[in-house]
């Protein structure tokens, strides 16, 4: 069982920048593939960012490429989302998320029902 919990998150102007963390406990940790998604009101929960276990791979959505990165530091147990250029349709809920396939290759999950585990979301506000 993995349990995460983000943080980071608030309000911030567009243009701005904030980082999210996502604390996970489990020994496996380091052997899954961590991913952030959002939510905003009256919307579908979309992907938004994913790094393979070997933290080689990262994988981002169109909408945020070049503007989020994210990493991990598995001696820390943390996946962390760096936002920068933030623009008001970047307000959402956002998610940190874990799946425990070990993908060999080149594939990246970006689908919410790949993911095995979920965090309680934390609130990012862009004002414009």
């Amino acid at each position: 069982q993995v349990q995460l919990v983000e943080s980071g998150g608030g309000l911030v102007q567009a243009g701005g920048s904030l980082r999210l963390s996502c604390a996970a406990s489990g020994r496996t940790f380091s052997a899954y593939t961590l991913g952030w998604f959002r939510q905003a009101p009256g919307k579908e929960r979309e992907f938004v960012a994913a790094i393979k276990w070997s933290a080689g791979n990262t994988y981002y959505a169109d909408s945020v490429q070049g503007r989020f990165t994210i990493s991990r530091d598995n001696t820390k147990n943390t996946v962390y989302l760096q936002m920068a250029s933030l623009k008001p349709e970047d307000a959402a809920v956002y998610y940190c998320a874990a799946d425990r396939t070990r993908y060999i290759g080149t594939y990246t999950p970006t689908r919410r029902d790949e993911y095995d585990y979920w965090g309680q979301g934390t609130q990012v506000t862009v004002s414009s």
